[in-house]
């Protein structure tokens, strides 16, 4: 029988909260500006080997910090760190080829297309800081909303199991339609612009216009959220410590887009993909039971 993850613990994480969340996301932040300002400061496209390699100075490095973590925290932090590490990559590989077909859709130049995963990563740190902040509450004063997680989680592996692939193109999308409503956008792109001024076709003005760089930003930072609401919960069914959910989804995501050109070029041939993402998300649901 598995154990309940503690929701009463006293983590030295929350006890010492300011240096060790500051000096995470101080580093995350540091390690992006030098991707996209030194590393990738010209736009190139990024090639499977040095995909390859950029995962794995970032799987390096967290594992790396879940050694650092076991080391100070004991080995309970540090298992629970690994474990919501590996759902999390798990989880979210499937991720990579919705973002391929999004940024096929706005026909990103593949030279640009690192340049919107890595600028869409300061949303992430964000967006699932909130998540996990919000959960962590709920899971801390209610109880019992750890297993509605739980059922969640079942719901949505059974449903994935029997679910048939929709085949709707990226035209249909209600996301698309919403965003193409309320933005200012064109088809034009200018370099690795997510804005451009042009003048109104009316009026004349000069008018700042979404570039399709950036409408393929935000579409991806909308599924994130709703892939998040998958893995998320699926982490808590294993511990409820916001710290280690939050650098284990961090480096999980960090690794995965590290590994975008590498891997998208392979993951249609993973027919049964879905089939082993449903069982490990049943399973996890049923842990919490």
């Amino acid at each position: 029988m598995f154990a309940l993850p503690d929701t009463n613990s006293t983590s030295s994480f929350l006890n010492n909260g300011a240096e060790v969340w500051g000096g995470f996301i101080a580093v995350v932040l540091i390690l992006l500006l030098l991707d996209l300002f030194v590393l990738n400061r010209k736009d190139e496209v990024v090639s499977a080997k040095k995909s390859l390699l950029y995962a794995a100075f970032y799987m390096v490095l967290a594992c790396a910090f879940g050694g650092w973590l076991w080391r100070s925290f004991g080995a309970d932090d540090g298992v629970n760190y690994f474990t919501a590490y590996f759902i999390e990559l798990s989880l979210s590989l499937d991720n990579l080829f919705v973002m391929s077909v999004i940024l096929a859709y706005f026909n990103v130049p593949k030279e640009y297309q690192h340049r919107v995963l890595f600028w869409g990563i300061m949303g992430v740190l964000i967006m699932r800081g909130v998540m996990i902040g919000l959960g962590s509450v709920l899971i801390q004063s209610f109880d019992w909303v750890l297993f509605i997680f739980a059922g969640f989680l079942i719901l949505t592996g059974v449903k994935m199991l029997f679910m048939k692939d929709n085949d709707e193109g990226m035209e249909e999308s209600s996301l698309i339609r919403f965003f193409k409503k309320h933005l200012r956008y064109t088809d034009k792109i200018d370099g690795h612009k997510f804005f451009i001024t042009s003048n109104h076709l009316v009026s004349g003005k000069p008018v700042t216009f979404a570039t399709p760089l950036f409408m393929a930003l935000i579409c991806i930072e909308f599924m994130d959220v709703l892939f998040a609401l998958d893995s998320v919960p699926a982490v808590f069914a294993i511990t409820t410590e916001p710290f280690v959910i939050y650098t284990s989804n961090i480096f999980a995501i960090l690794g995965l887009r590290s590994m975008y050109f590498a891997i998208t070029a392979i993951l249609e041939r993973f027919k049964y993909m879905k089939y082993a993402l449903s069982i490990v998300l049943v399973f996890i649901g049923c842990k919490v039971f």
